[in-house]
This record gives C-alpha cells, structure tokens and sequence, in this order.
C-alpha cells in the first residue's frame, strides 16, 4: 500500500506546481503582446536659416591722370593729396589704413614717398622706404661707422604731420557755433556799457555787464543773438542761433560786474550776450566719411552770409544727433531746380520742374542734438539756403 500511494502524491504536486507557473507564463505573454503607449512626437516648426549678409564692395575709382608716385610737401593736406589720386577723396583712409607700413593714416610728413599699387584689384598707397633702406646699405658698405638701435619708443613731433584739410578751412572752426534755446539767450547776461562810452568794443575794451553770472567762473563767451532755426519741411523749431563774438574775463563780481575782452572775433556791440566758455575739444584731425545710410536734409541758414557761400564758409543743415549724424561726415550739397514753361511746346501750358545740380561738398564739424554746422569743402557753383543736401554717390 505505502509502495502504490507514494507515487501517486509526488504526481500531483508537480501537477499544481506546472499549472501555476503556466498561469504566470500566460499573463506574461499577453502584457508583452499588448504594445506600449506610443510617446507623442512635436512637430517643430522648420528651421529658416538666414542667408548671409554680404558688405557691398566700395568702388574706390582713379583718378585717370593719377601720379604714380608723390613726394609730400610741406603745406600739403590730406585732402589734396587724396584729390590727385582719387575722384572721391574721403576714400583714403579705405587705401591708407589697409597698409601696415601706415600705423595711423592722419600722420603723414613732408618728405615720405606715396606709390599707387593695386592689390587683388583694389589701389593701395603705400610708403617708399627704398630711399631709407639704400642709404643705410651705402652707409654699411662704406665702413662708416654703424649705430644699432634697440627698440624702443621714439617719438615724431604731431605739429610736423600734414593737416587733414587746408589751413584756411580750419580757421572757420573758431567760429564757435552755439545752437540754444530762445530761454537761454534771455537768461543770457548781458554787456551794457563800457568805460570809454564806445559803440563798438574790441580786444582790449573794459566792459559792465548784467544778469545773472555764475560766480564760480572768470572766462566767459561772447555771443551775438542769431536767427531761429526752422526746419523748412515741418516748421519745427530747432534752436536759436548763438555766434560767437569774442572771450571776456571778469575782473569783479556786483551789478553791474566788471570785465575785460580778452579777444575779439569780430566786432562786439553793447547788448551781446555771455554764455560759459564751451570747453569741449575742438577737432584738429579730422576723419572725412560718408554716413552708411541715405541723408535727405536742408540748409537752414549760411552763417556770416547774406545770398550763398563758397568754400571753406559755413552752413547749416537740419539734422543733428537724434539723426545720426557724425563729426567728419561728408554730404553732397544740391541747387533746386528752377520751374520753367517750355514755350516750344504749344499743346501745353504746365510749368516744367528741372533736375537739381550738385553744387557743393560739405564736412560736418559741429553737432547739436537738432542741427549740424558744416564746412563747405568743395563749391562748384554759388551753395543757397534751402539747397538740398544728401548722401554723395560712388
């Protein structure tokens, strides 16, 4: 009996053990076979990839006529030099600066050697040292004694360089243009006499005066009370103009207070103004550049002139500052074309408008936050109030 049952549980067992295993096989097999959740997929937006910006090429055009070298002079300028080699010559800093010979294209002296090379295409001026280099051979090759230097910081005399532009459009710059509010010439202590009774004072002329004077400064600015300046488009005041007449030293402080006129720009009349000396430096060296945008402006007034200027005298434009204007920069100055009946023309009575001429070149030297005062660089015919001013094309 025992032999028959012993058999018989160890069958069963294993039976139900079989079973259960296969049980957990089976919900395995059916988790498995369900798919899992797809994730959801965001669809970006296409990259644009921008395209590149290309700087256009500068057309810097030859004079036809151009030297192949020049010897600097003294008296020379850099904007005659650049106007024997070049038919736009605020282009020489492009083919100057681009040599390494030149550390510093406003510093040229007398006597250095300039040569027109072309490089890839483009001209370039650069410094002839050959004469330099062959003096020192001869010198070696002589046996006269040799001095080497070490390195070392030398310096070369800036008052020895040649001027950016001639000396008589430099002398304009003492001017002094002031652009001011009409409140601030009333405000605007005020000479109101002088010890000699005269109408008319100069250098040298002791003068009273009233108003308001700040009593921490000594030196003080002449100024003649100017016109408004108006923009011709929108009629908008711009500032009212402020010329200056001379300097002034106040000895003592009272009502009235006591002065000399230390110097005279032109002549001062009893009921100029005083405003502080303007102690922001004047540019010695300029650096003459086209602006990188378009310019559509205006002349709104010919300082120290009645009907038009010439060159090397002043004008002023209407933008300032707030446009982007820039010390050195250069505009092309245009005369209004007149309107005229063509009597040729029978079948019609309307009025014809001509194109308007180039003029003038300009360079600006002075900005106000509305206004900017110019130099005339170039006048090929009479420059007007109200001529139009724009960008020069190349």
């Amino acid at each position: 009996m025992n032999n028959i049952a012993t058999p018989k549980t160890s069958i069963i067992v294993p039976f139900f053990t079989l079973l259960g295993l296969l049980t957990v096989i089976a919900g395995s097999i059916t988790a498995c076979s369900t798919p899992p959740p797809r994730p959801e997929i965001e669809i970006e937006e296409p990259i644009v990839i921008p395209e590149a910006i290309v700087t256009p090429v500068k057309k810097i055009r030859v004079k036809t006529a151009h030297p192949r070298q020049y010897t600097v002079k003294k008296g020379d300028t850099l904007w005659e030099i650049s106007n024997l080699f070049l038919q736009d010559p605020w282009y020489w800093p492009e083919i100057w600066s681009k040599n390494t010979q030149i550390q510093n294209p406003h510093l040229i002296f007398p006597g250095d050697i300039l040569t027109l090379i072309y490089v890839d295409g483009q001209p370039q001026i650069r410094l002839n040292e050959s004469q330099h280099k062959s003096i020192a051979q001869s010198s070696s090759k002589s046996g006269l004694p040799v001095k080497k230097l070490s390195p070392s910081i030398r310096f070369k005399p800036l008052q020895a360089s040649i001027p950016s532009i001639p000396g008589d459009a430099i002398r304009q710059f003492l001017s002094k243009p002031r652009v001011v509010t009409k409140q601030q010439l009333e405000d605007a202590p005020r000479i109101i006499g002088s010890d000699e009774k005269h109408l008319i004072l100069g250098t040298g002329s002791r003068v009273y005066i009233r108003g308001e004077i700040d009593k921490e400064r000594v030196r003080f600015s002449v100024f003649k009370p100017g016109d408004a300046l108006r923009d011709p488009v929108t009629d908008e005041l711009l500032g009212y103009e402020a010329k200056y007449s001379g300097d002034v030293h106040i000895t003592e402080y009272g009502d009235p207070a006591s002065g000399n006129i230390t110097y005279a720009a032109r002549e001062i009349l009893i009921g100029d103004r005083l405003l502080p000396e303007d102690k922001s430096k004047l540019e010695n060296m300029f650096f003459p550049h086209v602006p990188d945008k378009e310019i559509n402006a205006q002349i709104i007034s010919l300082y120290d002139a009645l009907f038009g200027v010439a060159q090397y005298q002043i004008v002023v434009i209407n933008k300032g500052e707030r446009d982007g204007m820039e010390v050195g920069h250069l505009l092309a100055t245009f005369t209004q074309g007149e309107l005229i009946r063509d009597r040729f023309d029978t079948r019609r009575s309307e009025l014809v408008q001509l194109p308007n001429e180039r003029s003038g070149l300009i360079m600006l030297f002075k900005i106000f936050d509305r206004v900017s005062y110019a130099l005339t660089l170039e006048a090929t015919r009479v420059i007007h109030n109200n001529d139009f001013v724009k960008r020069p094309k190349y």
